[in-house]
């Protein structure tokens, strides 16, 4: 067993305000997307992009927020939002979901590409693949934060929560941190070449990332504890891996219906 180690949640304290850090973790999510996006621009010449890249960058953020949060209140408890609606925007309480994130950011910049112009399957592509470095980041947070935490073990890594109980448990926040961020970011940054070499219809990266994370996500969920307020349903499955099934459904059907189709748009 592994001692966990207890690092203050709390990154820096400024009087009544503090810097967390899993806050920070989506700032430099933010960060590395921005800087990953603006280097296709230049490498690939989308100059469309460029015009729009400011604008889009911040309503895909604002996107990202909504739909996290949403998608942990529809998701994950809405019994108890439906009976407490003013704590929906109590976002500080935690409570985020990436599946209702991702929604809502393919819902704003599908948006947002039909108002400009911008080809949607395109620039949903060159965004996707920079998607993984914010998951890897945001599960470091997870674990510094002792939530979202696996199911008891006697592996030799497990570890005890301080709100897990007494018993050693899975870091399952690290598993995914590595499988959905270090290696599907990897995967689809090698495969972007043969996206762009070889002429793949576009929204072939964005069917890719539904694909691996959902397998990833599925995987994980083997070793992670359901939400205790769900637990798993039809006395199998956990909400995760339901709405990562979705993922695998969709992703598939993008594939199938992107195929024939070589244009931008």
């Amino acid at each position: 067993m592994l001692p966990y180690p207890q690092i203050d949640p709390v990154l820096l304290r400024l009087g009544p305000l503090q810097v967390r850090w899993y806050g920070l973790m989506y700032v430099l999510g933010f960060i590395a997307s921005y800087h990953l996006v603006r280097h296709q621009i230049k490498r690939y010449n989308l100059t469309g992009l460029a015009k729009h890249f400011e604008n889009l960058n911040l309503v895909l953020i604002i996107s990202l927020v909504v739909g996290a949060r949403l998608g942990y209140v529809l998701f994950y408890n809405p019994a108890y939002y439906l009976a407490n609606p003013q704590d929906i925007l109590a976002t500080w309480q935690g409570g985020m979901s990436f599946h209702g994130a991702l929604a809502g950011m393919l819902a704003g910049g599908l948006i947002f590409c039909r108002v400009t112009g911008l080809p949607f399957w395109q620039t949903a592509d060159i965004y996707i693949i920079t998607t993984p470095i914010g998951l890897g980041l945001g599960r470091i947070g997870n674990f510094i934060n002792g939530e979202l935490y696996g199911r008891m073990s006697d592996v030799p890594w497990a570890m005890v929560f301080p709100a897990g109980g007494p018993l050693p448990r899975h870091p399952s926040q690290l598993y995914e941190a590595f499988l959905e961020g270090v290696v599907l970011f990897s995967l689809l940054w090698l495969l972007k070449n043969q996206y762009w070499r070889r002429r793949w219809p576009t929204g072939s990266l964005l069917a890719l990332f539904l694909l691996l994370y959902a397998f990833f996500r599925i995987l994980v969920e083997c070793f992670r504890q359901p939400d205790a307020q769900l637990g798993f349903l039809f006395n199998f499955f956990t909400m995760g891996q339901l709405l990562s099934s979705l993922m695998i459904a969709t992703g598939l059907l993008i594939l199938v219906f992107r195929r024939k189709s070589n244009g931008p748009a």
